[in-house]
């Protein structure tokens, strides 16, 4: 019996020829029928995620807004009610405790989504600085998560649902949305750089709507994806993974996330050390490279400068499978973080050439 957690999807895994793996203490998908196909998929058409692991908590009382600008390094008095923010949360020293997506359902009261590995350690800094009338209540146990993504997303979601789709902005949300016949929390977010929504409901209703979704797809082309497809998405699209781009040494100006500083706000924790890199640069700074001798660049490899210095480390990097180009984003010197400067990266025991070039590598549209 395995002592690894499972989503409410998992008894349905088998039936897509899911290929499991442990994933941070969980059982989950690295791929359905692989993941090439399901990058492509999401790029082109539409694919469909299980991202039950992920962590959710309410935070309501009459200090709740109080107390997220303390915690978070974004400006939470820029919400209205539908509206999601990004935040990073930050340890004094200005390093990474999570980044996370908060939803405000009205004054004092807001959803908290965290990274899965991250959840129990996020409770726990959440209650350790709690101040005032503010109540945590996690909901994760009892919360599963689908995402829907790719530009026929919305297109295929509509049979699913009443609700006019194209009403939903871009990280903005509607709660008690009937979908499938279920009542779910509905917004237009994702993590692969393409439309798409991501549907919170209750563990009993959610392999019925998987279900429904994949017809509801089946002749758009949209399939189910896994773990593996989702990272070369949001690689793709430079966004951040935790325990890589972010991390408790990494600020979230060295990973190039200033502009969701809000240093006008007021104090916050971590704002001294994030302020002053700010104003001043950070030492480090992580940008895009891309390969110019042959070899993929892998996270925790070693970079090198022109003249062999050693400067830092991939933090992650792959064979990109819409570009058809291997690239990195690496943590380095910021002196040598300038675009088009050479690198080298240690790739099985060979330092290979490598570029520093523009990031996002992928824009939807461009």
């Amino acid at each position: 019996m395995s002592d690894l957690k499972r989503t409410p999807l998992y008894p349905l895994y088998s039936e897509y020829g899911a290929k499991i793996v442990d994933y941070g203490g969980w059982d989950l998908p690295v791929q359905f029928s692989g993941i090439i196909e399901e990058h492509h998929a999401v790029r082109e058409r539409a694919g469909l995620f299980d991202v039950s692991h992920m962590g959710e908590v309410e935070v309501a009382g009459a200090d709740a807004e109080a107390f997220l600008q303390k915690i978070l390094v974004n400006d939470i008095s820029k919400l209205t009610d539908g509206k999601i923010l990004y935040s990073p949360i930050c340890y004094p020293d200005g390093g990474t405790v999570d980044d996370i997506l908060v939803y405000k359902f009205e004054d004092n009261h807001y959803l908290l989504v965290l990274n899965a590995a991250n959840t129990k350690k996020d409770i726990d800094w959440l209650n350790d600085h709690l101040d005032g009338d503010v109540t945590l209540n996690d909901q994760s146990a009892k919360t599963a998560m689908l995402a829907i993504q790719g530009p026929l997303a919305a297109e295929i979601l509509q049979n699913l649902t009443a609700v006019p789709l194209a009403e939903i902005g871009k990280y903005t949300f509607r709660n008690n949305v009937e979908v499938g016949g279920f009542n779910t929390l509905l917004s237009r977010t994702g993590y692969t750089g393409e439309d798409g929504f991501e549907i919170y409901l209750d563990n009993q209703s959610a392999p019925v709507l998987w279900q429904k979704i994949i017809t509801a797809g089946k002749g758009a082309g949209l399939i189910p994806c896994g773990l593996g497809a989702r990272d070369t998405l949001r690689f793709e699209a430079r966004l951040p993974l935790y325990g890589q781009e972010l991390t408790a040494d990494i600020t979230p100006i060295e990973a190039g996330l200033g502009f969701f500083v809000s240093e006008n706000k007021g104090d916050f924790i971590g704002r001294d050390v994030l302020v002053e890199q700010k104003h001043n640069g950070a030492p480090r700074k992580i940008v895009g490279i891309e390969m110019i001798d042959r070899g993929i660049p892998r996270t925790g490899y070693p970079v090198y400068s022109t003249d062999g210095e050693l400067i830092g480390h991939v933090t992650s990097g792959t064979s990109s499978p819409t570009l058809k180009k291997n690239i990195g984003l690496v943590l380095v010197k910021t002196e040598e973080a300038k675009i088009d400067n050479e690198l080298f990266v240690e790739i099985r025991g060979k330092q290979l050439r490598a570029v520093v070039v523009k990031t996002p590598f992928y824009q939807r549209g461009k």
